[in-house]
């Protein structure tokens, strides 16, 4: 497996819309597991395969507290959303950077698995806003989207300051969980 790289804000790759998936073949199972590999790698919950630059329509998910039960979602399309309620997000693509957002509380989604079967399923809590913060990328939206111009200025700025220290060699972030 290889481990992929993440894009960080403000790229503009993240802005790509992605492409349906229409071969499910050994080189797109190979792309899960790398994204899998990268996204336990990164202490990720989640991950897009725009965030690495590959603009297709796969997302993986693994909210388990034991990191072993790997979702796969390709395809994905939301069949219904119910209620709202309001929860903090990360973003492996902002390193560091968490805001608090309000995301239907439940949703039913439909997609296809790795083998191209076709499944849908309910989502809430912690799986409900990782499944719609990893869709939204596919679409080349980001968190910080909704949130106004001056915070997301301010974080523009302060990735920029930190990418500018790891290059001189003194990266000490902390590495919280992200979607």
């Amino acid at each position: 497996m290889t481990k992929l790289v993440i894009l960080e804000y403000p790229d503009p790759r993240l802005r790509k819309k992605a492409v349906e998936v229409t071969v499910f073949d050994a080189a797109l199972r190979q792309f899960i597991d790398d994204l899998l590999e990268t996204m336990y790698a990164a202490n990720g919950v989640g991950l897009a395969a725009t965030q690495v630059d590959v603009h297709r329509r796969v997302i993986v998910l693994d909210v388990s507290d034991t990191r072993d039960r790997p979702l796969v979602l390709i395809n994905p399309e939301i069949l219904s959303k119910e209620g709202e309620g309001p929860g903090e997000e990360g973003c492996l693509s902002l390193p560091g950077i968490y805001d608090k957002l309000t995301r239907a509380a439940r949703i039913r989604v439909r997609a296809l698995g790795r083998d191209g079967q076709a499944f849908e399923m309910d989502a809430q809590g912690l799986l409900g806003v990782c499944i719609q913060h990893e869709m939204d990328h596919l679409e080349g939206k980001l968190f910080v989207d909704y949130l106004s111009e001056l915070k997301r200025a301010f974080i523009r700025r302060r990735l920029e300051k930190e990418r500018r220290q790891r290059s001189a060699g003194s990266d000490s972030r902390a590495h919280a969980p992200a979607l």
